[in-house]
Order: structure tokens, then sequence, then C-alpha cells
């Protein structure tokens, strides 16, 4: 029998008739929007909440970005939906868009609903084109929550999932602050990183690896800026062991780092890039493979077993497109940049220095990450791996009292507004994160 909806509250029946993503259903209590506008979001309860979380980090034109909901308007009244056989002018133009910011050699667009059908899809060319079984992916990573895509991912949200049936071999990435390597110097834990994935290489069987994939800087993972050399010495050791090279820029893409792809800071060249998120602002579904030309031509006369009904979706696509077209116009890429370099880069330093519970400031761009501490000199996180703790509860609820929508994630705030965000939003968010990260010190010892 159906509960009398009329005497429930909106989130009593959003608990009562939505199963909800990553979480236990029963003690969830999801806050409740009644809209958005730019870098804000607005509350059914009348609050107005500056949004430093970007969502999922996906939001990169802000909300509600006149120029995107025209676009998938216009679109919606000339072709809603066909079928991904069928040529269109949005989807065209969207990869020409996506090709003319991607890397040398860029040759193609495969387009999906979001980014992890991207990594699923990029994994399957990679194993067909090389006949290779197995792939190379980061312990601290997120790369989706589907069958591949799962177990490609080093988190812990893998370990429910995670047969060890599905060829993926974990390797450790480089991350100075917390180095598995007792390395000193960024150049220490470059060269050590690419010694153990060499090793790790040489030990499972170069023969055997079809790709290595890894997100240019993991986001979820920490927003981890990968040190002087690294991303180079990976592009080597593909080159040199026949190794796709997959580059995931789903979070890190479209003007999140202060370049259109993170990989264009490194001076690196991968052979497959996977995007989502910043594609189009998250406004429609998205996601895709850009294809390098060796990949595609492998396709020319041989089938790709692989496709999707809204591969490529009509109004996906147009919000890519006006996305990209305002991106441009309006230098978002540059803007983000200057954000980062002027704005969020020197305040979070200078909270670092004022805050005992703030261990290291990481980023680039608007996608900055805070590893909160319970002693800097242990570097204790202030929870532990793979969960969260009543501390870190308590500055994530200090942050929705001080109106700041913060993306969290075990010991780690991410600051990750939209890449539109004012330098005087910005500096009003670091302040009520100031404000906010007093409740952590509390908890420093």
């Amino acid at each position: 029998m159906s509960p009398d909806r009329s005497t429930m509250t909106s989130q009593e029946r959003e608990r009562a008739s939505v199963f909800h993503s990553w979480s236990a259903q029963a003690s969830i209590h999801p806050l409740m929007v009644r809209g958005a506008a730019g870098c804000e979001v607005f509350t059914e309860d009348g609050r107005t909440l500056l949004d430093f979380s970007s969502q999922l980090v996906n939001t990169n034109l802000g909300h509600q970005h006149p120029d995107v909901v025209a676009a998938i308007a216009s679109q919606a009244a000339l072709l809603c939906t066909i079928a991904p056989q069928h040529g269109y002018a949005s989807r065209y133009r969207a990869a020409e868009l996506i090709l003319d910011h991607s890397f040398e050699g860029a040759a193609k667009v495969f387009f999906t609903n979001g980014g992890t059908e991207a990594n699923e899809h990029a994994v399957r060319m990679a194993r067909l084109v090389t006949g290779r079984p197995k792939v190379l992916a980061a312990y601290r990573s997120y790369h989706g929550a589907t069958a591949t895509s799962i177990n490609l991912t080093g988190d812990p949200r893998r370990w429910p999932s995670d047969q060890g049936t599905s060829g993926v071999v974990h390797v450790f990435g480089p991350h100075l602050y917390r180095s598995v390597f007792h390395a000193t110097t960024p150049e220490e834990e470059s060269a050590r990183a690419l010694a153990h994935l060499e090793d790790v290489i040489v030990f499972e069987g170069p023969q055997t690896i079809a790709a290595i994939i890894l997100e240019t800087i993991p986001g979820t993972a920490g927003i981890l800026v990968p040190p002087p050399g690294y991303l180079a010495g990976v592009r080597e050791l593909c080159d040199r062991y026949g190794i796709v090279y997959i580059a995931d820029e789903v979070m890190a893409g479209f003007g999140r780092t202060g370049s259109w792809f993170a990989y264009q800071h490194f001076d690196v060249t991968p052979d497959l890039v996977t995007f989502a998120k910043g594609v189009n602002s998250g406004y429609v579904p998205l996601g895709g493979v850009v294809v390098n030309q060796t990949i595609a031509h492998a396709f020319d006369d041989r089938a790709y077993p692989g496709g999707l009904t809204y591969s490529g979706h009509p109004l996906a696509c147009a919000a890519a497109v006006a996305t990209i077209e305002v991106m441009e116009r309006d230098g978002i890429v540059e803007h983000a940049r200057r954000i980062g370099d002027e704005v969020l880069a020197p305040g979070l330093r200078a909270l670092a220095g004022a805050h005992p519970s703030i261990g290291e400031v990481r980023g680039l761009g608007v996608f900055f990450a805070l590893d909160l501490v319970a002693n800097q000199e242990t570097r204790e996180p202030l929870a532990p791996y793979g969960s969260s703790s009543p501390a870190m509860d308590a500055v994530i609820t200090a942050c929705r009292d001080e109106g700041l929508l913060i993306f969290a994630n075990f010991n780690r705030l991410h600051v990750v507004p939209p890449c539109v965000i004012s330098a005087d939003q910005a500096r009003d968010g670091l302040a009520r994160l100031d404000r906010a990260l007093a409740v952590a010190d509390q908890h420093v010892r």
C-alpha cells in the first residue's frame, strides 16, 4: 500500500521513492534543491548556497547558463532524439570542437552517455587493437561504476564489486605528501613511481598489457598533480612496450585546471582521452573518447563491437557545442587559470598558514584540495582512508552552516567552484571556508 504522500515533506517523498547512489538508504538526508543560477544553489527552505563543489565537479559554466539552456531548447524544437547510426549537425559539430582542442593526431570522437562508459569503451578499444587482456590503473583513482570501470577504480568503492577477474592490475602513482616510495622531493617521487610502474609492467609481462589508464590529475582521490617528468615517463614506457596510454580527463577536462585538457600542462600526447562532465557542464548526460589516428584507422574495415542507443544524443551534443563556444568566446579557460593563480592558490596557502588542520594544499585552476590532518607533524589524516569521521562530518556541517557547498572525500575538502566564478565570489567562499575550518582545528592534537 502506498503511503499518503499528501502528508509527507518533499524530503520524505524523496527518501521514500528514490534509491540513492553510494548511500545507506535509511540514513540519507538529501539537500532539497529548488533551483540554481551561476555559482549559487537555492534550497526549498529558502537558503542560498555558494557552490564550491560544481556539484560533482561538472558544472564548469555554472548553473543555468542562458546560452546553453537556449541551445538545448533550440535543439529540442528541431530534433529531440535520433538513432546514433544517423548523422546530424549538433553531433559532428560537437566532435569537431572537441578535436580542435585535443592533441595533435586526434582523429575522431566516440560519444557515450558519461565518463564511466567512456572508460569502458577506451579500454575495449585498447584491448581490441593490441590483442592483450590486462590494463594497469592507479590505486588512487576513480574511473566510474560500471563493470570494467569500477574495477579500474582504485578507491574503496571498488571493493564490493571486485572479483579479481577483470584483468586490471593496480599500481601506486606519485603522491609526495603521502609517498609510498619514501621520497623527499618531487623528482625522487617521480623517478621512484616510474621505476615501480616499470617493475609492474615487467613482472606482469608487457605482452599481456593492453593499456595504462590514468587520471591526468586524480580528482576524487585528492587532486594529485603529478610531479615533473612523471607523465612523460609514462608515455615513454607505453611507447617502449607497445601499451596504449589512456588519459582519463572526465573530471579535469574542459577548463577545470586552467587548460582545455589537463594533459596539456605536461606536454604529453595520450592515445585515447576520455571526457564527460565539463564538456557541457553536465546539463545533459554526455561523455566520450577522443581516438587517435592509429586506433581510429584500426576500425576502418573492421566493425567496432560497441555502441549505445543515446551515443551523441542531440540535446547533449547541442549543449556541448554551446558550452565550448561560450568557453572560447568568453575566455573561460583563461579565467579559470587566473582565478587559480591569483585567488585560490594564494588564498588557500594563507588558510594553510592559519589552520593547523591543513596538512597540504594541492591543485591547479579551479581544482584544489585541502588534505586535513589531526597532526601536521605525523600527517595523521582527519578521517581514515575509505571513510569519514566525526571530525570531518563536523567540518562539512560547518561549511553548510556557512552557506558553502563543498566537495568532501575521506579527510579532504575539495575546492572546485565553477570555472566562471568571479574573484569576489571566490574570496567570499574562502572566507566562509576559513570560518568553517575553525571546527577542524578543534580536532588537531
